[in-house]
């Protein structure tokens, strides 16, 4: 069982950056992978980067890549996804979510996160 807890939601001018953390804790945090997903209004949860304990390997997608950034803090079981150069097209509730011992191409699947935080309404104003 893992439990994860994120920020109340967050407002941003376009262009600005934005740091969400996502707090764990559980059992066999290590052997997880950590990532966040982001969903618009009337679109499919999409991924956004995750994060391997184990080797600190970090993974993206392409709308991601670049500007997005995902870190993890051992010493606080957290894992923080950094954006920067936000756009008003990145609002969105963006879900921090725990899968385990997944690899590609199934870590950037929705379906199989076992584990899902409460979300965080990231919303970017022009």
């Amino acid at each position: 069982q893992v439990q994860l807890v994120q920020p109340g939601g967050r407002l941003v001018q376009a262009g600005n950056s934005l740091r969400l953390s996502c707090a764990a804790s559980g059992r066999d945090l290590p052997s997880y992978v950590l990532a966040w997903f982001r969903q618009a209004p009337g679109k499919e949860r999409e991924f956004v980067a995750g994060f391997r304990w184990r080797g600190s390997t970090t993974y993206y997608s392409d709308s991601g890549k670049g500007r997005f950034s995902i870190s993890g803090d051992y010493a606080k079981n957290t894992v923080d996804l950094q954006l920067s150069s936000l756009k008003p097209e990145d609002t969105a509730v963006y879900y921090c979510a725990a899968g385990w011992n997944l690899w590609q191409p199934e870590l950037r699947q929705a379906d199989q996160y076992a584990y899902w935080g409460q979300g965080t309404q990231v919303t970017v104003s022009s």
